[in-house]
């Protein structure tokens, strides 16, 4: 996660970091990079209601989003203060005391002295003079001066902007009226002294219109001005600027401390996002690279190795690549196809009849596992296969060994929740290897040592005794011993986030270890099942470390492609999920930034990556159903 990189001035208010100094030519050389520069952690502290006395509900709308920035305009008229745009709105008798003051005056009481419950949220209040500004200030004055609670607090800034006295009147004003400076124009060291803010007309720097990025001359303009006014202290605004998601994110690259808005909503819910919605990569880890040797040759294989990255569509696929820093071993795969993911009853699959699908060729309901639509068993692939050629099969997922995806390849279920029946199944089905976590089929049951009954009793793995080891770690399964294993560990249904490591990679590996001995030949099916996860949390974080996780795996099974010259590698996922789109990246610095359209699985086509001897078979477009089909093709079944 992003590190919060503002610092405090003594007066309570945020200011940026100072930016090094380069020469105009480096500043012209590093635009697109520049451009594409990681935005530091904004909050909603740095947005700013623009004329916010013309939202539908002044002042609270603002307030309750936890904005750090609320502009009025105010007219004198007989001595009140009024609020409003033009003057033909001064009919409508709103005060700022009524409209502003009496309101943030409860706040301030109701939250301790504080104008946010939070402790460390200041609140400016921008207040633009329409009237003569002589006038205006003094009645304005007399009016704060009422309210010691508020011009006391250090928390609160009272801000003139509009039409503002002379500015070396300025320091002559009481310690709690602070001016907005404007940000092209120079003054001396003592008016500095009671600027809090500098801001601007965007169109002064720039006609850009929000979309697309900012040309690389009036970027240059911006970004001197920023940095010239974080130099001095100051924060910064631009009025009269686009005001939509993209021109948010330009924004923040320039580094723009309050961002100038009239859709208080939708600028709100952005920033309060923003955690989840944007990741920059650590360290980078270096793809395979394949030798292309036996890829895309005409000749059956021998062993497939199919990759399911569950809710994986092409923007979460870019997601990885991009927090990798441009790299990803999935993309090195040169054999590309699409398929379709609906289900039999559903435009929008779930992931049960997404993997029977593959599993079984067939289209059935959602919910359904290795069942057609009117709830009968189906063959599944790991069965045709023992059959056959005596294939041996081993199922290895970050999620839960009785969850839809692994129990798609040996289960028969018309309810995938059914988790006790689910793993009865597994009873009569030639799975050698199953890995995975337990803690939503099987819950606290512990899984102590090999063999050890009492350490499974009440539990449906004690029905699979002693056909199965069941074991909870990786490390405890013996290759060479003739076993069929289980392996349930909870560390394999921790994100990569919250600490799983190379987990995957090492279950995988202990799978290829297994069953390659077997000289028939074997199918493996390996599930980055917590992609998923994270769109359906509309966490990017999430799904970036994931994605790339699953990346690690695939990269692993293309060096044993190579390695071993016989084995097909696909790599595909069930359905997308979350509806992701990505709109801000940096290739350099692994920041990635998008957005969610739903929190839920998306009936958009996801690719299909092929590498090895047949690869070929995978490209096109195609319903799922034909991948199982194409693996047969494969095989030479």
């Amino acid at each position: 996660m992003a590190k919060k990189v503002f610092s405090w001035r003594a007066d309570g208010f945020p200011y940026t970091c100072r930016m090094k100094r380069l020469s105009l030519i480096v500043l012209l050389a590093l635009t697109v990079c520049s451009l594409q520069a990681q935005p530091l952690a904004y909050t909603v502290s740095n947005a700013h209601s623009h004329n916010d006395y013309e939202q539908k509900v002044p002042f609270w709308l603002a307030y309750n989003e936890g904005f750090g920035s609320i502009e009025a305009d105010i007219f004198l008229r007989h001595d009140s203060l009024i609020v409003a745009h033009s003057e033909k709105e001064l009919a409508l008798r709103r005060t700022l005391e009524t409209y502003y003051l009496d309101h943030l005056l409860a706040c301030v009481r109701k939250n301790g002295g504080r104008p946010f419950p939070d402790a460390d949220a200041p609140l400016q209040l921008l207040i633009d003079i329409k009237t003569d500004s002589i006038h205006t200030l003094a009645r304005l004055v007399e009016v704060l001066g009422k309210y010691p609670e508020l011009t006391g607090n250090p928390a609160i800034k009272f801000v003139i902007t509009g039409n503002r006295p002379a500015s070396s009147l300025w320091p002559g004003y009481p310690s709690w009226i602070w001016f907005d400076g404007v940000l092209s124009e120079q003054y001396d060291p003592a008016v500095m002294d009671k600027i809090i803010m500098l801001s601007d007309d965007f169109k002064s720097y720039s006609k850009w219109n929000g979309k697309g990025i900012i040309p690389a001359q009036e970027w240059t303009l911006l970004e001197t001005a920023v940095r010239k006014a974080h130099q001095w202290k100051k924060t910064v605004r631009f009025w009269d600027a686009p005001d939509f998601i993209n021109a948010w994110y330009q924004f923040m690259h320039l580094q723009v401390d309050y961002i100038n808005t009239d859709h208080i909503d939708a600028l709100s819910g952005f920033l309060h996002h923003l955690p989840k919605t944007s990741y920059t990569g650590g360290g980078a880890y270096r793809p395979y690279q394949p030798t292309y040797k036996t890829d895309g040759i005409d000749k059956p294989v021998k062993n497939v190795i199919l990759l399911i990255g569950d809710g994986t569509g092409l923007a979460q696929l870019y997601t990885g690549y991009t927090a990798n820093k441009g790299a990803l071993n999935i993309f090195n795969m040169h054999s590309i196809g699409l398929s379709k993911t609906s289900s039999f009853d559903s435009y929008i699959t779930d992931s049960a009849p997404g993997s029977t699908a593959f599993s079984s060729g067939e289209k059935t309901n959602n919910r359904a596992v290795g069942v057609d639509h009117t709830g009968k068993a189906l063959p599944l692939l790991p069965v045709i296969l023992e059959k056959k050629r005596k294939i041996r099969t081993g199922l290895v997922t970050c999620g839960d060994i009785a969850d839809a995806t692994p129990a798609d390849f040996y289960a028969h279920q018309a309810e995938r929740a059914n988790a006790s029946a689910i793993l009865r199944d597994l009873r009569n089905a030639p799975i050698d290897v199953l890995m995975g976590s337990g803690d939503e089929s099987l819950g606290n049951v512990p899984i102590l040592n090999e063999g050890d009954k009492a350490a499974v009793t009440g539990s449906m793995l004690q029905e699979l005794q002693p056909e199965y080891s069941i074991v909870p770690a990786v490390d405890s399964v013996r290759p060479g011993t003739g076993k069929k294993w289980i392996v349930v560990e909870k560390k394999a249904g921790l994100s990569m986030l919250d600490g799983r490591g190379d987990w995957l990679q090492k279950a995988f590996n202990k799978t290829l270890d297994l069953l390659s001995r077997n000289k028939p030949g074997f199918f493996i099916m390996t599930e980055g099942a917590q992609v998923d996860y994270g769109g359906h949390a509309n966490d990017l974080p999430y799904v970036a470390t994931e994605v790339m996780d699953f990346d690690r795996t695939v990269g692993e099974a293309l060096r044993f492609a190579d390695r071993d010259g016989e084995t097909l590698v696909i790599v595909t996922a069930d359905h997308e999920t979350g509806g992701l789109t990505l709109l801000d990246g940096d290739y350099g610095k692994g920041y990635v930034g998008g957005q969610f359209a739903t929190n839920d699985h998306t009936a958009i086509p996801v690719p299909v990556f092929a590498y090895g001897p047949r690869s070929g078979l995978f490209s096109g477009v195609y319903e799922n159903t034909a991948i199982f089909r194409r693996i047969l093709q494969a095989y030479g079944l």
